[in-house]
């Protein structure tokens, strides 16, 4: 099992901050929106140094998704910001017919996603916004792991042509991944080679996935890890390559079994390569309010339970 060590802390939002500072400084036609969440979106470096190119439409979701729609005939590249609960459900509609049906330019940047979102409680803790996005003809859909992968991913999103949801979170999550990468939307990060299973992690999950891999190397198996940061579009060619190698997978993400990255990943092995699939997300669920360490364990969204899944499928495998 590759080693993995981290020295800090940091929560994926503030990943996005960085990005967008960076995108401040270097493309001109970045503008943001926020929902009169901009503390939240860690947005006060780009507004300090960008004022004139952010605009706050106050708590008016709709609204937000529908002049950054108009923003981008101009030429503008707009990022929406809110909460993942009102950037995606509370706006489905606009976001389907005045951004996805006419292929809008808009980047929709969302945090507070999933269980982690914590005391908050079930009204904000959307489990269902994966699904909903990647549903819609042409979206593009990415949850990073990391501060420095939310960053990276935030830079290239900016490149990409065509509307994209982001999504990140408020808890503090180890920093694992490389200060300087190169983020390929789509493309899989292959986070250990391994032979007995296949482990497909997204967002915090990722990190959790690494520790379920120390589990099982002391017990003698081989996982390999492969952090889906791409949802849609899914990086067919590395689950397949993977699971033909190690015969069965496991899924993980922190989002409802239903319609999230375990759902893409069977579509693909149903249509090329029958294997076992286990799934670790929520349970047909809603969340509750609790610590963000409460809530992973209690929904089983952890390391231990990716490695239950893991050995699971692995005796699937055998019979």
């Amino acid at each position: 099992m590759k080693k993995y060590t981290f020295t800090e802390k940091k929560d994926t939002r503030s990943g996005f901050g960085a990005g967008m500072q960076v995108l401040g400084q270097t493309n001109p036609n970045v503008v943001a929106l926020c929902a009169d969440l901009i503390g939240s979106l860690k947005l006060d470096a780009f507004i300090k140094e960008n004022p004139e190119r952010f605009f706050q439409t106050g708590i008016a979701e709709a609204n937000m998704i529908c002049i950054a729609a108009g923003l981008t005939i101009g030429g503008k590249i707009p990022f929406a910001t809110t909460f993942a609960n009102f950037g995606t459900g509370r706006v489905y509609d606009q976001i389907r017919q005045s951004v996805a049906y006419s292929n809008k330019n808009v980047k929709i940047a969302c945090s507070h996603a999933g269980l982690t979102l914590g005391e908050d409680g079930a009204t904000h803790q959307i489990l269902e916004d994966l699904g909903m996005m990647k549903m819609l003809p042409g979206m593009t859909v990415i949850n990073p792991c990391d501060y420095n992968q939310t960053k990276a991913a935030t830079i290239a999103v900016a490149e990409h042509e065509g509307p994209v949801y982001l999504r990140f979170g408020r808890p503090v999550v180890p920093i694992f991944t490389a200060p300087d990468q190169e983020f390929i939307i789509g493309k899989a990060w292959m986070v250990n080679e391994g032979a007995d299973v296949s482990i497909f992690a997204t967002g915090h999950l990722v990190w959790e996935a690494i520790l379920a891999g120390e589990i099982l190397a002391e017990k003698g198996i081989d996982a390999e890890i492969i952090n889906i940061h791409t949802i849609k579009p899914l990086d067919e060619e590395a689950v397949l390559a993977s699971v033909r190698k190690t015969g069965c997978a496991v899924s993980a993400e922190e989002h409802q079994i239903a319609g999230g990255l375990g759902d893409s990943i069977a579509q693909v092995l149903i249509k090329n390569h029958l294997a076992p699939l286990e799934y670790v997300g929520v349970e047909d669920s809603f969340g509750e309010s609790g610590t963000p360490a409460q809530l992973m364990e209690k929904y089983g969204l952890n390391a231990a339970a990716i490695v239950e899944k893991a050995l699971k499928a692995i005796a699937r495998k055998q019979a």
